[in-house]
């Protein structure tokens, strides 16, 4: 369920050309490069692993960074989290994976989503880290890549490809499997979800039937004893119509939220067009309401490394301490509730945003990128990726009761979802596939696969 509370990683005496040379054959003689590594972590054991690296081009052509792959080998199966610390070509180009190998090893995948490296040019820092899903200590110095120099030196341990061709280091085992085709690749499209909304109230038994599910269930987020009821659930003109009220009392006080009953949603484009309102429909204003489209899995545990939550959230009064409207875009990697620990990344803009607007997610290749009305909101990604399927929601609630008198009532609304799944979508696109599935009167779609 959405909430914010703000939601909380030597230096060899031979010539460079000849290690280069010795090490490994480069992908193109006019692209060599070359790899340097220290570690800030020097530690057998540590709480996170923390390898700095820096590529080199050596040779007398640019490279495009985004044919880049680096790859760091660790023993044994722990399920591993990444991030970027800092990074001169900036941490929001730069991408972490990690790719099981035969047997129990694996390796880290680091990779570039734009920029380019010129002749004898180098990335300067880019200062990475890992650690265990379950934030245990673990250990290190058996890991392949492991160095515990804290000074950069060339390092032939860290392997790194080309195009698909290895161009430097010497991987794991002598060579990787297929690396003109890693397991890294993201599967192809793997099917649409569209709804225009056209039903003809809450409690429409085509709802159920194609995935939704009306909220009436009591708990968080919002006011505690609050409700949650289907009744301000409904579809005027196929649109979703959320219309959250209170009188001041939690008794009184009536939330909504339409969720889908399968959590089959992972990497991909989520879109929506939505309604947000500055202003009741009717009573006095002034309440903390939030209203939203986002994506969540459950919380299973106290900061369960595998909590995931992206998140629009409007607020059109303010709320946790802003004064007037803001919309906040959230990543969330996981929470604690009691005592109250977030792990979360946010960006917000103070401004009205009442009226249409068409919202994009885009999950992909470690990185989240929130779209207003076409415009690039957010980027967000390192440990705040998701790791596993997703319920999509929208939900208007209060954050707390301002004590007005008389019961006031706000709407959101929603005219059309759209979900595209391990496919990129911009948001152009998103309109010109809505456009044309409801010149063709498609109403409703549901190809994605059910867990």
């Amino acid at each position: 369920m959405s909430r914010k509370f703000g939601k909380v990683l030597l230096s060899l005496a031979i010539p460079a050309v000849l290690i280069t040379t010795a090490l490994a054959a480069p992908a193109n003689a006019d692209q060599a490069v070359r790899l340097q590594y220290r570690t800030s972590a020097p530690g057998a054991t540590t709480a996170q692993a923390e390898p700095w690296l820096r590529l080199f081009n050596d040779g007398t052509t640019t490279i495009p960074l985004n044919q880049v792959k680096i790859r760091y080998y660790l023993t044994g199966a722990e399920t591993y989290r990444f991030a970027c610390s800092w990074a001169v070509v900036s941490c929001s180009t730069v991408t972490g994976q990690f790719v099981r190998q035969a047997g129990a090893d694996q390796y880290l995948e680091v990779g570039f989503t734009s920029g380019s490296l010129a002749p004898g040019a180098n990335t300067s820092d880019m200062q990475l880290r890992f650690y265990r899903s379950d934030w245990q200590t673990f250990t290190q110095s058996d890991d392949y890549s492991y160095g515990s120099q804290t000074s950069y030196s060339n390092w032939d341990k860290i392997a790194v490809y080309v195009n698909g061709a290895l161009a430097w280091g010497e991987p794991n085992g002598g060579s990787d499997p297929d690396p003109t085709d890693p397991p890294t690749d993201p599967p192809g499209q793997s099917g649409e979800l569209f709804d225009d909304f056209t039903y003809t109230g809450s409690n429409d038994p085509r709802l159920a039937q194609r995935g939704w599910t009306v909220r009436s269930s009591s708990g968080g987020p919002g006011v505690p004893g609050a409700t949650w009821s289907p009744s301000a659930v409904s579809f005027p003109g196929g649109l979703l119509t959320l219309d959250s009220s209170t009188n001041g009392t939690a008794g009184g006080t009536v939330q909504t939220e339409l969720s889908t009953a399968n959590r089959k949603f992972f990497e991909g484009t989520y879109a929506a067009r939505v309604r947000f309102s500055d202003a009741p429909t009717s009573g006095p204003d002034g309440e903390h309401v939030v209203q939203t489209f986002f994506t969540i899995t459950p919380l299973r545990y106290n900061l369960d490394p595998d909590y995931g939550e992206l998140d629009f959230e409007y607020l059109p009064n303010g709320g946790w301490g802003e004064p007037s409207n803001i919309l906040y875009t959230t990543s969330w990697e996981t929470y604690q509730g009691d005592p109250w620990q977030a792990v979360n990344t946010h960006t917000l803009e103070r401004a009205s945003f009442a009226g249409w607007h068409d919202l994009v997610i885009q999950v992909s290749g470690g990185r989240m990128k929130y779209y207003v009305d076409g415009r690039l909101f957010a980027d967000h990604g390192d440990i705040y990726y998701p790791e596993t399927p997703m319920w999509i929601m929208f939900n208007q609630w209060f954050i707390d009761l301002q004590g007005a008198t008389g019961t006031r009532t706000y709407r959101q609304q929603v005219d059309w979802l759209y979900y595209s799944g391990n496919e990129v979508v911009s948001p152009a696109d998103v309109g010109s596939r809505v456009a044309a599935l409801r010149a063709a009167g498609t109403a409703f779609k549901d190809t994605v696969p059910n867990p």
